[in-house]
Parts: C-alpha cells; sequence; structure tokens
C-alpha cells in the first residue's frame, strides 16, 4: 500500500495509472513534415521509462496550418500517421506506460520559428511560413500578419481536421485524447474575448464564444474509443484585464464535464502578448483548485511544480487529482524515481535498470511481472 498520495494509483476514466505523476506535453520543434522521426523515439522513450503515469506526446496539429512551427508534429496525413505508428510500436516493445497525445490547431499563433530562433512569426510570403487563422482578424502581435477569420467552411474544416487526426490517433493505439485548448491557441482564442471579436453566434457571449470549442469537444469524443478518456487542457487565465478569467473557465469546465470529458488540466496564459504573469512555485495551483471543486472529473495541476513534497502536498490538500511536470522532467528525467526514493515507495524501472537501484533504497524497485 502506498503511504503518499503521489504514488497511490488512479483511474481517468478506463485507464489505469500506477501513480498520479503525469509527463505533460512538451512540444520539440524537430519534426519534418510534421512527421516524427528518431528524436521524438529518443525523448518519448526516456519519458516512457521514467516512471511517470502517463505520457503525453507534444502538440500535435490537426492541419498543416494547425501547426505552431514547420517543425511542429501533425497528425493530418498518412505520412504522418505512419511516422507516429513507428514510434510507438517501439516504445511499446519496452515500456507499457500508457501514451495519449495532446491535438491542437495554432490559429493564429502558428507559422512562427523555433524557440532557440526566436519564435517569431514568418510571414506567409517568406519560407517556411503561411496565412494563419483565428476566430477574428485580431494578431498575436502588433507586427504579426492578421489572422484569416475562420467563415462557417473553415468552422467546418477545423472541426473535420480534429475528428480526422482523433480517428487516426484511434487506430495506431493512442491510450487517451487531450484537446489543447489552452496557451492562446485556436480554441482558447475563441473562448477570450480579447481574440474573438466575432459578432455571430460563435462570438461575444460566454455561452458563443464557448460554443465551438464544445462543437470541437464533441466531434473529438465522437470518433475516440467510447472507453478512452478524452481530456482537454485550458487556460484558467489571460492574466490580461478584460480577458478570458477563472470564472468563464469554471463554466467551460462544467459544459465539456457534462459532455463526456474525463480529466481537465488546468494551466493559463498564452492568449495575450501583454499578459502580466504572476510567476512563482505553484502559481497555477488556486486555479486547479477552483476548477476541481465546480467538476466531479479528475483535475491536473501544472506549472512550477518541481519539489517532491510540494507535489504531495498539492493532492494532499485537495487541490488537484495529478500533478503534470514539463521542464522538471526535462531536467532530471528521472524525477519520479527520486521522488518515490524521496517518500520510501516503489516505482517501475526497466529490468534493464534494476542493478542501478540504490543501496539505501533497497525496495526502491517494484518487480517486474
Amino acid at each position: 500500500m502506498s503511504g503518499t498520495r503521489l504514488f497511490s494509483p488512479f483511474k481517468i476514466g478506463s485507464l489505469e495509472l500506477r501513480n498520479r505523476v503525469v509527463a505533460a506535453p512538451m512540444c520539440q520543434f524537430s519534426a519534418v513534415d510534421g512527421e516524427m522521426n528518431d528524436w521524438h523515439l529518443i525523448h518519448l522513450g526516456n519519458l516512457a521509462l521514467s516512471g511517470v503515469a502517463v505520457v503525453t506526446i507534444e502538440a500535435t496539429a490537426v492541419s498543416p496550418e494547425g501547426r505552431i512551427s514547420y517543425r511542429d508534429l501533425g497528425l493530418y496525413s498518412d505520412a504522418c500517421q505512419v511516422a507516429m505508428g513507428r514510434v510507438l510500436a517501439s516504445l511499446r516493445r519496452w515500456s507499457d506506460t500508457p501514451i495519449a497525445i495532446q491535438l491542437g490547431h495554432a490559429g493564429r499563433k502558428a507559422s512562427t520559428d523555433a524557440p532557440w530562433k526566436g519564435r517569431l512569426q514568418i510571414a506567409p510570403h517568406q519560407v517556411n511560413g503561411w496565412k494563419t487563422v483565428g476566430p477574428s482578424a485580431v494578431p498575436f502581435r502588433e507586427s504579426y500578419d492578421p489572422p484569416h477569420a475562420l467563415d462557417r467552411a473553415g468552422l467546418v474544416r477545423v472541426r473535420a481536421a480534429f475528428a480526422d487526426a482523433t480517428r487516426r490517433a484511434a487506430s495506431i493505439g493512442l491510450d487517451a485524447i487531450q484537446i489543447h485548448a489552452a496557451h492562446g491557441y485556436l480554441l482558447h482564442q475563441f473562448l477570450s474575448p480579447l481574440s474573438n471579436l466575432r459578432t455571430d453566434e460563435y462570438g461575444g457571449s460566454l455561452e458563443n464564444r464557448m460554443r465551438f470549442p464544445l462543437e470541437v469537444f464533441e466531434a473529438v469524443r465522437d470518433a475516440f474509443s467510447p472507453e478512452k478518456p478524452v481530456t482537454v487542457r485550458v487556460s484558467a487565465t489571460d492574466w490580461a484585464e478584460g480577458g478570458w478569467d477563472v470564472d468563464q473557465t469554471v463554466e467551460f469546465c462544467k459544459e465539456i464535464e457534462a459532455r463526456g470529458c474525463s480529466a481537465i488540466h488546468v494551466s493559463s496564459g498564452g492568449l495575450s502578448n501583454h499578459q502580466q504573469i504572476a510567476l512563482g512555485p505553484s502559481y497555477q495551483v488556486p486555479f486547479a483548485r477552483a476548477v476541481k471543486q465546480a467538476v466531479r472529473v479528475p483535475v491536473i495541476a501544472v506549472g512550477l511544480i518541481t519539489d517532491f513534497e510540494q507535489a504531495e502536498a498539492i493532492l494532499t490538500m485537495g487541490d488537484a487529482d495529478l500533478i503534470a511536470i514539463a521542464r522538471a522532467i526535462l531536467y532530471d528525467p528521472r524525477w519520479p524515481w527520486h521522488a518515490a526514493a524521496h517518500f520510501g515507495e516503489r516505482v517501475r524501472a526497466p529490468d534493464q535498470y534494476l542493478r542501478c537501484q540504490p543501496r539505501q533504497y533497497r525496495h526502491l524497485f517494484e518487480m517486474n511481472d
């Protein structure tokens, strides 16, 4: 029996998890034409052997123009599907860690360069650039090319693209889908009054601004295996005056819960170039707490959670049900091992690594079947 919340088993829908530590999606900007390659095999393989409960593949675009950058993953073609299937087959040969995928569309924040190249937008007329789309013709930065405001046909295409990518994910056996409705990307752009200036039924009131993201959720839920989880990542606030906020987030979360959402991953920010974020350890946890108090489905907290005791306290206080880590696990790829050692818990390790168990932690590793 586990003595901590962090290493107690949990379920998201029918997906059984060994502990409460989730590897959050982290963009690698290393794909070619949306296709996975050996870097993704190395990166995801590392995470799959880390002891986390589930690995989430980075933001994966449902259409070419939905990529954050020309180096981003996609799941919009047979070639993308084959490449991802090949990586997944290799991962599953050596690890039984569940693999989820985050599906998204970057909207007006698409067509950018890699972070180590400045991550600024590449104009449509430049190499590796394209015309972006959004709910309204409002650019992320004043200097950026304004997005094309999606018309009715465009909305239909985007919804269909989410459903098609979901069917592709199901066909290669992914264990869960996470819909990206956070960080200023397309679905978040529809939610926020700062980026959605529409005057039709998809803009204006909160009900209208939620309409398209909810339609996308329904399309994904209908296209995925009924017994497998569909989760949503949200930004709880724009950190900007007059923008999306936690009260609106709570209402949106109630709506996706009613439509069959299996869990909600609570982040924040990314929508406004003028955001003022109050950074600090656990700075987003109060948002997770607010959502958890309003819904019955599991809630995942994220954001500068790096310390083992910090993670355990979040769960013990009832602020969230699971902990997502991103940068922390890139820095320390064995974070779950070290957390388990700290608490005197046990964690799964591959047979090939069992001999590395430290003398002072003689019962750290579970014996594999």
